[in-house]
């Protein structure tokens, strides 16, 4: 009777040590992938206002009395400036590497959530309808793991979307102030609201990363 009623106990512990260990790892991984992702955007800014400023360089010398959004005159200036479009060819292919490694470290935090979620569903499926259920470290329920991953994977996936089309388009502006435009939205990330950091660090303290 003693084995019997150990090996009927013993699903519970396993099932919450091994949970709490996965989002203590989860949280762990979205401190790096932020962190990678700031170095990376940081980078690229720098690569884009080479860009921006390639351009506006070269049309300012091609198009004087003319409007800056001629594209004839963004046309004409690749043709008769050959190294200008070898030298742009570059710093694009370097923007788009750059976007590259920017969407593999999203769909990793897209991999983060769905990891929570997961864990979230094993925690319904393992206490059905109770209603109290011991949070995995201090305070937070499980749930708001999933919460908070969602909403940090969803800022960055709205970002990644901007920065798609700053990356098809600024190459292609023949319009000063519009090339401004896309290297300010570049490097303030308007998706990534003001409490993502804030999110950031909660997770950590309640994971035990950051004392409390």
């Amino acid at each position: 009777m003693e084995a019997k009623t150990l090996g009927s106990a013993t699903p519970r512990k396993p099932v919450l040590s091994v949970s709490a260990r996965k989002i203590k790892d989860n949280a762990a991984d979205w401190h790096n992938l932020i962190l990678k992702w700031e170095t990376l955007n940081d980078g690229g800014f720098a690569t884009a206002n080479n860009i921006a400023n390639l351009k506006i360089s070269l049309l300012s010398k091609d198009t004087i009395g003319l409007e800056s959004s001629s594209l004839a005159s963004d046309e004409n200036a690749e043709k008769e400036h050959p190294e200008y479009s070898r030298e742009l060819e570059m710093l694009c292919e370097g923007l788009q590497t750059t976007l590259d490694a920017l969407t593999k470290i999203q769909m990793k935090m897209e991999k983060l959530s769905s990891t929570t979620k997961g864990i979230c569903e094993l925690e319904d499926y393992h206490y059905g309808e109770e209603r109290k259920r011991p949070p995995l470290f201090h305070t937070w329920p499980t749930a708001y793991f999933y919460e908070v991953s969602r909403k940090l994977s969803d800022m960055y996936g709205r970002e990644l979307r901007l920065k798609r089309t700053v990356v098809e388009q600024l190459a292609h502006t023949a319009d000063r102030d519009l090339a401004l435009s896309y290297l300010s939205m570049w490097l303030h990330q308007p998706y990534v609201e003001g409490d993502s950091r804030l999110l950031l660090e909660s997770m950590l303290l309640e994971t035990g990363h950051r004392a409390l």
